[in-house]
């Protein structure tokens, strides 16, 4: 049985996770959300895999990050 992870990178579904606001009065959960997506400072952009785990971190730091998907 193949794992969630191994399904989004057989389909190829990314998206584009840009952060739009700074971490200044979020605390530190906020901000260590935001470095294990890869991000940590304002208009800071990476292309994750759209796995349940990715969706669950944007999800706590939605405020912060605007996002687009994209097929590749």
């Amino acid at each position: 049985m193949a794992t969630k992870k191994a399904e989004a990178k057989k389909s190829g579904k990314t998206i584009v996770v840009t952060q739009v606001g700074g971490t200044s009065g979020n605390g530190p959960k906020m901000k260590e959300t935001l470095v294990g997506l890869g991000l940590g400072r304002t208009n800071a952009t990476r292309e994750l895999l759209d796995t349940p785990a990715i969706r669950g971190m944007i999800t706590r730091v939605r405020h912060l990050v605007r996002v687009e998907e994209k097929k590749g």
